[in-house]
């Protein structure tokens, strides 16, 4: 757990005094946005919106990533940790994890999902590979998680209305677009750095991800 001081306590809660910014913090809670559409959403310019983001990164409530499936676009991120509390989104009961193989990120949240909710969901690929990652299934076990049963599974093409869409995975995202997709996570490819670390990493971040969703049992 991060520690904040009692000034940098202070300067997040006055960043997020403006309305638009936390009508921005509001609007990224659940989902990585793009400038784009933060821009849209908010119906303010370039300039405008620029110094807002510059603001909220400044205090530590947003981070900026740069997409790995197409570089001219930046994922705007909130930094949950250090946000103040703010109530669980619930995502409804049919919930499906989405990236490019269906081998390492997808497989991953749909265990911890699981193991935080109680409650069941899916996971599948764009363009399944063959087999689960083996960095991905070592990683897994270290956390408390079990993938190793599990196979790469294509998105299935007759997803409801009511499916929830959470794509893990800058490439998945682009192909499957805003309109398929409730909720995008920019995070980065562990297979391609290739380290127990980079895995662990995948790991805390989905973890601190899913602890601010809900499911509905019913």
């Amino acid at each position: 757990m991060i520690v904040s001081t009692s000034q940098e306590s202070a300067a997040r809660f006055a960043a997020l005094g403006d309305v638009v910014r936390l009508e921005l913090v509001k609007f990224i809670q659940t989902s990585d946005r793009t400038v784009n559409e933060l821009r849209e959403y908010l119906e303010v310019g370039s300039s405008l919106l620029a110094h807002h983001l510059q603001v909220l990164e400044d205090v530590g409530l947003i981070e900026r990533r740069k997409s790995t499936a197409d570089g001219r676009k930046r994922f705007v991120s909130l930094r949950h940790e250090n946000l103040p509390h703010l109530d669980r989104v619930n995502v409804g009961r049919d919930i499906i994890f989405v990236c490019t193989e269906n081998i390492a990120r997808s497989q991953l949240a749909r265990e911890i999902w699981r193991q935080k909710t109680g409650l069941r969901a899916r996971s599948a690929g764009t363009k399944p590979g063959k087999a689960v990652h083996p960095l991905a299934i070592r990683a897994a076990k270290r956390h408390g998680l079990s993938i190793e049963d599990s196979s790469p599974r294509m998105v299935p093409a007759n997803l409801s209305d009511s499916t929830v869409v959470i794509t893990v995975c800058d490439a998945a995202f682009e192909e499957l677009g805003r309109d398929r997709v409730q909720t995008h996570w920019s995070i980065p490819d562990p297979v391609s750095i290739g380290t127990d670390r980079a895995f662990d990493q995948v790991i805390e971040e989905l973890r601190d991800r899913i602890s601010h969703l809900k499911g509905n049992p019913q």
